[in-house]
């Protein structure tokens, strides 16, 4: 909206080209984003559900009866910011109503007095991350990989599904990573930087994708500029969600902020870039579905001495504290950032 009230008002005033800046948006959407989060959050603490414990999970008891459902704040925020400052087309109205449509089956489930089944919530995830997959294929027929110069033009039968899989992968694998305070916001805002980043000045950027050899996708920029909104509105949740936690982001801040992240890395052009941008989360979270799903449907029994989310692993074994998880957890993903980016862009 601001961009076309930009393009539209320039020729009377000229400061009004500012709105037909993407880097000025990203600005305007980041510090929107944070300021309305950090208004909103502690008033809406009296009518958000409370969160029901984790009694499978180390000191789950201490989360019990905090507000949950934050989510459904600053996801809010993130819609209404988002409409504002991106320059959107059909497209970009979809994925901000398939994120608020994943906050909503988690804020759900948040309110509700038993949660919800495995199957119900993975049948939901499942649902709105094929009807993302076929929304993004009119973005994206040419996928970019490490390690060669060639892109491969990629056709829907192939697309969908790894799209499919790579963003219901990243809405359960975040889910699985809340649980320590600040622990899951902090590794999403590291995957959001680094893709919005990566959107804005590399594929988003005719020079640097020419110098660097991968394809250059027209929209990016605009696309990256959602990404820094859901930057500002979740940081704007952190200062709440820092040890010791005031609210929790539920199941509807967790799964919308994983089916974003998996929406944002199919828009880099490689959805090896969850390598990069979610690697902890993947392992921490992620690995945990892979063994339950290949106890509970092949009876194939691994990594059975290891507990899962693997934060809760370290806590119990090796009486990591809070703070120790959360600060060890985000150094690994910063290390891994700058070695695989730079693996990927040069290795070619």
């Amino acid at each position: 909206m601001l961009f076309l009230l930009g393009e539209i008002l320039e020729p009377f005033f000229g400061p009004f080209r500012l709105f037909s800046s993407h880097l000025f948006l990203i600005v305007a959407g980041t510090l929107s984003g944070f300021l309305l989060t950090f208004l909103f959050v502690p008033r809406a603490f009296p009518w958000l559900p409370s969160d029901r414990g984790r009694t499978f999970a180390v000191d789950g008891q201490l989360a019990c009866g905090k507000p949950t459902g934050a989510g459904f704040v600053f996801i809010t925020v993130f819609a209404l910011v988002a409409v504002l400052v991106v320059p959107w087309g059909w497209r970009q109205l979809a994925v901000i109503g398939l994120t608020y449509a994943a906050m909503v089956t988690g804020f759900l489930d948040d309110r509700s007095e038993t949660a919800w089944s495995e199957y119900l919530k993975g049948g939901l995830d499942l649902l709105i991350s094929v009807c993302a997959a076929f929304l993004l294929y009119g973005t994206h027929h040419v996928f970019w990989v490490p390690f060669t110069t060639s892109p491969i033009d990629v056709s829907g039968v192939v697309f969908v599904p790894i799209a499919t899989l790579l963003i219901w992968t990243s809405i359960n694998s975040t889910n699985c990573t809340d649980g320590v305070d600040g622990l899951s916001s902090t590794l999403v805002l590291l995957a959001l930087i680094s893709l919005g980043g990566f959107l804005y000045l590399i594929v988003g950027n005719t020079v640097i994708s020419a110098y660097l050899l991968l394809p250059f996708y027209a929209e990016s920029a605009s696309w990256a500029i959602m990404v820094f909104t859901l930057v500002g509105t979740l940081a704007g949740y952190l200062w709440y969600n820092a040890h010791p936690s005031a609210v929790l982001m539920g199941d509807a801040g967790s799964r919308a902020l994983g089916f974003f992240i998996g929406v944002a890395i199919i828009l880099t052009g490689n959805p090896l870039m969850i390598l990069i941008s979610s690697a902890v989360i993947l392992v921490n979270g992620g690995t945990g579905l892979v063994k339950v799903a290949l106890l509970r449907f092949a009876r194939i029994r691994i990594l059975h001495t290891i507990r899962f989310p693997l934060h809760d692993h370290f806590r119990h074994t090796r009486n990591w504290s809070n703070s120790q998880v959360l600060v060890r957890f985000a150094l690994i993903q910063i290390l891994i950032i700058i070695l695989l980016l730079g693996l990927f862009l040069k290795v070619r």
